[in-house]
């Protein structure tokens, strides 16, 4: 495992685990974040890193990444 500022960008990836306080943890899994999952980096701007999940396109900070692990 390791974590998704790790990933390649345009390869898509599994979620494999959610880090992080329980909020934090929430607030990923109403964006769609969560294990089993799939996910692509399109870009990262500025320490910002915007990814694909399912349909949407998201931006989440650095040390939100950090926490979630493919």
């Amino acid at each position: 495992m390791m974590p998704l500022t790790l990933a390649e960008t345009g390869e898509e990836q599994i979620i494999r685990k959610v880090g992080g306080s329980q909020e934090l943890k929430q607030h990923l899994g109403d964006m769609g974040v969560v294990p089993g999952g799939s996910i692509t980096v399109v870009s990262t701007i500025g320490g910002n890193v915007i990814v694909r999940i399912k349909e949407s396109r998201i931006a989440i900070s650095k040390e939100m990444a950090q926490k979630i692990m493919i």
